[in-house]
């Protein structure tokens, strides 16, 4: 698919990447629906994104699907690094900055899981996001001027740190599979129990915002139709006249235009009384 969207578009790789996930964001309604139906069936869905950041965390298609699916289903976030090649401590810190920045995008649990465990263990990282110093020592080596930024970096970053999840894990072997479904089960219990509430609020906002603008869509639309029908009615009150009466009777007209004025002011100031409580019910969504 990605190949037919750059032959016809003309796009590059990232611009066929962003254009597939937009089309593939009209149509997610239906893995939506593929999702409930199999959800008694399945206890875990596995969704994998595009790694570039830019193209999906950071796009409107990335937020469509990520809050379509956090709004109705407990929803877990799995930044998938690979270890083997943070072993720098300025890859690493960038690997972090990648993490911090979903995870306030997404606003969901977060798991960091450490990937080729099997290649070299993941405790030096574990390490270096514990003990400040140890980093410091690590950084060091690094006489560039991006240790100096990554230096200033890691003071910002030792607060996301504290309550990050972290596990290593070796897709090869499967070892530390146990421990990372031990951290997806506290994620979905945090879920449940701080994310799900904010969710169904913004819901129930969202709900009581259209019902208001609905009702006084209804009421403008009612107002104009009344109005519209008061002027079709005097328009062929005056239109069943032949000329020579409408000329005849001008200045008779005249009176009875004054008069009509005087009474409209009074049902004017009925039909004020009548529509303002309701107005102001219908200015505060929540009474």
């Amino acid at each position: 698919m990605l190949k037919i969207k750059l032959s016809r578009y003309g796009l590059g790789p990232n611009g066929g990447i962003v254009t597939s996930l937009n089309l593939f964001a009209t149509r997610f309604d239906q893995v939506m629906k593929f999702i409930e139906k199999r959800q008694n069936a399945s206890k875990y869905v596995i969704i994998d994104t595009p790694g570039q950041i830019e193209v999906f965390t950071w796009s409107a298609s990335g937020t469509i699907i990520s809050e379509a699916l956090a709004s109705s289903f407990p929803s877990v976030v799995v930044y998938v690094m690979d270890t083997s090649r943070s072993t720098n401590p300025i890859t690493f810190m960038s690997n972090m900055l990648y993490a911090c920045s979903i995870l306030y995008k997404t606003k969901l649990p977060f798991i960091v899981v450490m990937n080729k465990t099997d290649i070299i263990d993941h405790s030096f990282a574990v390490e270096w996001m514990q003990d400040f110093e140890t980093f410091q020592d690590a950084l060091n080596q690094e006489t560039s001027y991006v240790s100096n930024l990554t230096r200033s970096m890691s003071l910002v970053l030792d607060e996301f740190y504290s309550s990050l999840k972290v596990v290593g894990v070796s897709a090869v072997l499967g070892t530390g599979l146990d421990d990372f479904f031990v951290q997806l089960s506290k994620a979905v219990d945090e879920y449940e129990r701080e994310y799900r509430p904010e969710y169904e609020r913004l819901r129930k906002t969202l709900v009581s915002t259209f019902n208001y603008w609905h009702e006084l869509t209804c009421l403008l639309a009612c107002s104009f139709v009344y109005s519209h029908s008061c002027s079709l009615q005097g328009s062929d009150d005056a239109s069943a006249m032949s000329p020579s009466e409408l000329i005849l009777t001008r200045g008779t007209l005249d009176e009875e235009e004054e008069r009509e004025s005087d009474t409209d002011d009074i049902d004017h100031e009925e039909g004020r009384c009548l529509l303002e409580p309701s107005l102001a019910g219908w200015r505060n969504p929540d009474r």
